[in-house]
């Protein structure tokens, strides 16, 4: 990974409270993983960003690097990563992924 895409991830990460890179966008996922973390995030009502890693190759191989995590989506809060979907699904199954946005002050209240 270069420093320059190593610089653009971590300012992506430290500029949002939940960042999701996904292959896609909300809207059009372009892989069920992908579709499943999205899924996720919309059912617990948090206000996430995302980022398209097909839209640029330097983020879909840095991002790998960055997290030292082989797969996307890779799911951010607060700067901290916290998994992909299968991490995403076990921790929202067992109410740990609400609770971590709760203790992060990003979950929705409400």
């Amino acid at each position: 990974m270069t420093d320059e895409s190593h610089a653009r991830i971590q300012e992506l990460v430290s500029a949002n409270d939940v960042l999701l890179f996904m292959k896609g966008t909300p809207l059009f996922p372009q892989c069920g993983f992908s579709s499943r973390a999205i899924a996720i995030l919309d059912h617990l009502g948090i206000d996430y960003e995302s980022v398209d890693v097909l839209q640029d190759q330097a983020i879909r191989q840095g991002i790998k690097a960055f997290s030292d995590w082989p797969t996307i989506p890779q799911l951010y809060v607060k700067g901290e990563f916290v998994g992909g979907s299968d991490i995403m699904m076990e921790m929202y199954e067992s109410g740990e992924l609400a609770e971590l946005l709760a203790d992060k002050g990003v979950a929705k209240v409400g």
